[in-house]
């Protein structure tokens, strides 16, 4: 029987053949190798398709670096690819159906508004959910805003909090917006008419990519906003377990809290507690579980094998919990950056435990 070799299949992202997460990578290789399971680093233009052979990127720990291997392409296949407007997201799409009997950790899911529809249809996730409608016409926006405060109007396919407008409903007919453009460079605050914000913005595609979502207030004393990062995972045994929980607060002026963002990290129980008691903190923790469970379970039923999620997750002033987004190909350095390495370590390790653990049911070891 052959032994495992991990495969993790990235995207180059410039004609320089640059990988993205090279220091992810690294780190999964040295902790495959205290579990006995290889890595290796390819991306769909490295495959030799006729001799079904692959020129991978291994990393050699003793000289401190990458080098170039030919092998046999890798039956588990744990995907990093992410979302890019290129040929080659289209290459990843080519793999796929080119060996679909290879064992994949994870699958692809849909853009942002197709998981809130499917999401939307289960009872349980439901009133986690803020309202959200895609973006057709002007109508579309104007509803929201009489119906809420403070709405988002966020691309369905954007990442790191890029292409964000926050829109806060002001005195006398007025809505503050703020937010990010597509290269995640600050909007500065303006006061618009309701009827400037599609013309304001219109080199944005509104129409095309867009969806409008309900705000949650989210905004601390100190003007700044938060969230929390939930990365759940499957561990060893196939089942889902919740590996951590951190808070996010975003860089001053920002209407998001990502870290790549100049957002900053926090214990999410200590961000908690300076809103709420100590139960109530720990009865929105139990919140915060079950929800990542259930959309875990749901997302999985509908997609087929998934091995890990982030959920960003909001807390109104109420205490309770909502769903901003998911995320199927998470980063995990908010646990680094928390100073939270056992969870850390543990973050980097399930992935390739999951994969000894489908490794051994695909060959029926006990």
């Amino acid at each position: 029987m052959s032994k495992p070799l991990l495969g993790v299949m990235a995207l180059y992202l410039n004609d320089n053949r640059l990988i993205e997460e090279l220091d992810f990578f690294r780190k999964l290789t040295l902790q495959g190798k205290t579990l006995g399971l290889p890595v290796a680093v390819f991306t769909p233009e490295d495959v030799d398709t006729g001799r079904k052979q692959v020129r991978a990127l291994v990393y050699d720990d003793n000289e401190k670096k990458w080098k170039r291997q030919s092998m046999p392409l890798p039956t588990l296949i744990y995907d990093r690819c992410r979302y890019q407007k290129s040929p080659r997201f289209q290459l990843l799409r080519q793999f796929r159906t080119r060996y679909p009997d290879l064992t994949y950790l994870n699958r692809p899911i849909r853009h942002k508004w197709g998981v809130y529809e499917l999401l939307s249809g289960n009872n349980e996730i439901a009133p986690h959910l803020p309202e959200t409608v895609k973006y057709r016409t002007p109508a579309d926006l104007s509803r929201m805003l009489k119906s809420y405060p403070l709405i988002i109007l966020k691309p369905e396919d954007g990442t790191g909090g890029r292409g964000i407008l926050s829109i806060r409903r002001r005195p006398e007919g007025l809505y503050l917006v703020r937010g990010r453009d597509r290269k995640r460079k600050i909007v500065p605050a303006q006061q618009l008419q309701e009827r400037q914000i599609p013309i304001r913005f219109g080199s944005w595609n509104l129409k095309e990519r867009y969806m409008v979502q309900q705000g949650i207030d989210i905004t601390l004393p100190d003007g700044r906003v938060h969230d929390f990062r939930l990365l759940i995972q499957k561990n060893g045994e196939g089942e889902w377990e919740v590996t951590g929980c951190a808070g996010r607060i975003g860089a001053p002026r920002s209407v998001t809290s990502n870290l790549h963002g100049g957002g900053s990290a926090a214990r999410a129980d200590d961000l908690l507690r300076q809103r709420f008691s100590a139960s109530k903190t720990a009865e929105i923790r139990q919140s915060m579980d079950r929800l990542s469970r259930a959309v875990a379970q749901q997302l999985e039923k509908s997609f087929r094998q998934l091995c890990e999620l982030a959920l960003d997750l909001a807390v109104d002033p109420r205490g309770h919990v909502w769903l901003l987004e998911v995320n199927p190909k998470p980063a995990r350095e908010v646990f680094s950056r928390l100073g939270e390495q056992e969870v850390y370590r543990t973050a980097i390790r399930r992935p390739l435990e999951y994969a000894l653990y489908l490794y051994r049911q695909t060959n029926k070891q006990p």
